[in-house]
């Protein structure tokens, strides 16, 4: 059936093999994806989503019914007092760093409990030298490594109970790190054991790539704000940009008048025309993600069954859409990339190469033959160029897409 797409039958055979073996773990996640479809369901007809909701304004946008509705049903979505959901977001990045200069003031102290995060947060934070940083506000930052893929908890209670740090990030993600994904029941863990000793201090969870993974998210087990990105999970493959922040309603108020102005806040902000493809890609999210869980599993069986080191395993419990592959060498995970870019819809004839990407300190490639240029919940691979030369993909807005792209990603490799 493959041969037309250049796939030779060595691994069409494999193929037939993993999906035959991956029964078990699909029924699992289409249990997770109906419980999740139920939430958004429930959302959009407690808040009588109408095609007036549709609707764009321009200029401040004042008395924008739709984008003021859609914030009230990602906080019904996400279990939280209040929401911000913008297109003024230019991306997850961009709403972490109004989410941490909403909260922090100077003096304050930032804390990591799962080490370094992403690497476009360094020059925010003041990792990297950066005069508009935390670091040049007098914000300080702290971190504790994670303890075998776990949260260190007694580091975490002995530096937490001092009651002098203002604000504690968790990345549920990997970002480039080589450890696992946080699922919520370590995180849930992690903020009770917090709580025990301090109740004031703010819990601030990354989700990006993390919604609908699981059945919960991070505000129903104790998280005080969240982030995550419109062109990630929570927008389905249809939002063009845009991200959210979730949690407490003092928080988001803070939130808001950072994105925009003090005495402002939510009440500007126009819309142009996004209200539907939000709600639309909201509303397909569900699904969306359980595809690209779907071409996570089956590209970890695939690839395991090569010889190569994954993480997860198929069979593994997974906080993330994000699949990483250990391919050991700068040819082999160029040549993984530029698969994945030749199976795609759209640039498939672009060949995609290692560059210096602001924000980052290795060069890194980056493969999504998108609709939405950068979007991750589209298939796409990318990695810095690094030692131990690891691919981070994500995304497949269908399974059968998906599958599709990553044969031509390892035929290429393989060739």
């Amino acid at each position: 059936m493959y041969q037309e797409f250049g796939i030779n039958e060595k691994i069409e055979n494999l193929a037939n093999e993993a999906e035959e073996n991956l029964k078990k773990e699909f029924a699992k996640i289409d249990l997770a994806c109906t419980k999740n479809s139920l939430k958004v369901l429930t959302a959009f007809q407690k808040n009588k989503i109408a095609e007036v909701h549709f609707n764009s304004t321009t200029g401040y946008g004042y008395d924008d019914i739709g984008r003021d509705t859609i914030e009230k049903v990602f906080a019904d979505v996400l279990h939280a007092e209040d929401s911000l959901v913008r297109t003024q977001f230019i991306s997850g990045t961009h709403a972490i760093t109004v989410a941490l200069f909403a909260c922090l003031r100077p003096g304050d102290t930032m804390l990591s409990i799962c080490g370094k995060p992403y690497d476009t947060l360094d020059s925010i934070i003041g990792i990297a030298e950066n005069p508009s940083s935390l670091k040049a506000y007098q914000i300080k930052y702290e971190q504790i490594d994670l303890k075998e893929n776990n949260f260190d908890i007694p580091k975490i209670i002995e530096r937490v109970q001092k009651k002098d740090i203002k604000l504690i990030e968790i990345q549920r993600s990997r970002g480039y790190a080589l450890r696992n994904s946080l699922t919520i029941d370590k995180i849930e863990n992690v903020i009770a054991e917090i709580r025990k000793v301090n109740q004031e201090v703010i819990i601030m969870v990354d989700n990006c790539y993390g919604e609908f993974v699981q059945e919960k998210e991070p505000i129903e087990v104790g998280a005080d704000i969240m982030v995550g990105s419109l062109i990630k999970n929570l927008g389905g493959g249809l939002a063009p940009n845009g991200a959210y922040i979730a949690g407490r309603k003092d928080l988001i108020a803070l939130a808001a008048e950072r994105l925009t102005a003090p005495g402002q806040g939510k009440e500007v902000g126009p819309t142009l025309g996004i209200n539907k493809a939000i709600l639309q890609g909201l509303y397909m999210a569900p699904h969306v993600v359980a595809s690209s869980l779907k071409t996570a599993i089956f590209t970890s069986y695939m690839m395991e069954h090569l010889g190569y080191n994954v993480q997860p395993k198929f069979n593994e419990v997974r906080a993330d859409i994000v699949q990483t592959i250990e391919l050991g060498n700068e040819e082999k995970l160029v040549k993984y990339c530029q698969g994945i870019q030749a199976g795609s819809a759209i640039d498939s004839s672009s060949v995609p190469m290692p560059w210096d990407m602001p924000g980052y300190t290795d060069k890194v490639i980056m493969a999504a033959g998108a609709f939405t240029m950068g979007s991750s919940i589209e298939l796409s691979c990318d990695a810095p160029i690094r030692e131990p030369f690891v691919a981070f993909q994500q995304g497949g807005l269908t399974y059968e897409y998906g599958k599709l792209g990553v044969l031509k990603a390892i035929q290429t490799m393989e060739n």
